[in-house]
């Protein structure tokens, strides 16, 4: 069983699946809400928005649970935090099942694309454009934000869902370590891009603006940097398992 992730709390189970909350998730929450306040005629509203984000990620992660358990895996905890959710899973071994089993977590979006177009077609809302009442506001943020989050997780940058796929692909012709040493290259040219991605919102509009971009781009270096680091060490050395 996996064990407690550090500085969170209990929020349930699902299927022998617990789910956990960062600390740091409520004030990044706070923080983010704020932000948004005035968007709405209330701040419920922002509140509703907020949710309906980390419940669309918590879908893409239990994907990622399930998958694995599907191919003999495990999978047993789930994090949310304020980067958004972690599913802690160990599949087999294999290109195959490493790939359904990170795949699987996009594929719940894509899923979720379906139903919210069809609430949005039969609301008679506008995919984009402004809308001007609260409920149609936040049917065309989900629709968004479930889009969003599909495109940016499918990006091929380790330790992003995408950058793992292209792992898992390159796994068939050059096994475990040299596959995740060229996909966590192929990540560094993304993280540059995110870089300067972050320096561009800074100087064009501020620092509280650039702030989330420039926490997220030091996640996924660091991540990115420490996979490359154990892959370059493991290939020099001859080892065949990843970690």
């Amino acid at each position: 069983m996996t064990q407690k992730p550090d500085s969170s709390f209990r929020l349930f189970q699902v299927a022998g699946i617990t789910v956990y909350l960062h600390y740091i998730w409520l004030i990044v929450a706070y923080w983010q809400i704020v932000q948004r306040a005035g968007a709405h005629s209330s701040i419920i509203w922002n509140v509703g928005e907020y949710l309906a984000l980390f419940g669309i990620v918590l879908l893409h992660e239990f994907g990622h649970a399930f998958a694995t358990r599907q191919v003999g895996g495990s999978a047993d905890t789930i994090l949310l935090w304020p980067f958004g959710g972690i599913a802690y899973v160990q599949s087999p071994p294999r290109p195959g099942a490493e790939l359904w089993s990170i795949a699987a977590g996009p594929l719940v979006n894509v899923a979720l694309v379906i139903p919210f177009t069809l609430v949005l077609t039969l609301s008679g809302l506008p995919v984009f454009g402004h809308v001007h009442w609260d409920l149609g506001m936040f049917l065309q943020y989900i629709w968004q934000i479930n889009i969003g989050l599909l495109i940016f997780n499918i990006l091929p940058i380790y330790p992003l869902d995408g950058g793992q796929i292209l792992r898992s692909l390159l796994w068939y012709k050059f096994g475990p370590i040299r596959s995740l040493l060229y996909a966590t290259m192929v990540g560094f040219v993304g993280v540059a891009a995110f870089a300067l991605y972050t320096l561009y919102i800074l100087v064009k509009y501020s620092l509280e603006d650039a702030l989330f971009a420039g926490f997220l781009t030091f996640y996924i270096f660091t991540n990115c940097r420490q996979a490359y680091l154990f892959a370059k060490t493991a290939n020099n050395s001859g080892r065949a398992r990843p970690f």
